[in-house]
């Protein structure tokens, strides 16, 4: 079971499948979230061992994966009703948000095991 994945399936005019999953957490969460990935590559090497490639190279299936990390500090925001203008100041910025996107491709055969093993009814 994924706590963190949730993925979204596309297909193209070929026939080839897409799942692609975003997490955005805590710095806390992080390790949670790469788990899940890892059990995803896992089970998809072990399942179709020796058939990741592109898929225009004759692959099954692949994968991408990106990570980012953002700071955001609140500005506060002050008017001078004398002055007819604003004043800012930023607050200490918090903790980053790290987002990681997990992105797989594959064939009818890949995406329909994907299916039975990620995306239960």
């Amino acid at each position: 079971m994924l706590n963190y994945l949730d993925f979204d399936y596309s297909e193209d005019e070929q026939g080839y499948g897409s799942f692609e999953a975003m997490a955005s957490t805590q710095p806390a969460q992080v390790a949670a979230v790469r788990q899940e990935m890892a059990q995803v590559l896992d089970w998809a090497f072990a399942a179709f061992p020796g058939l990741r490639a592109p898929l225009d190279e004759g692959g099954e299936w692949d994968f991408h994966v990106q990570g980012q990390q953002e700071w955001a500090a609140s500005e506060v925001l002050d008017y001078d009703e004398q002055t007819r203008q604003f004043s800012a100041r930023l607050a200490p910025a918090g903790p980053p948000r790290c987002t990681v996107t997990l992105s797989l491709t594959g064939s009818a055969q890949f995406c329909d095991a994907f299916r039975q093993r990620f995306l239960p009814d």
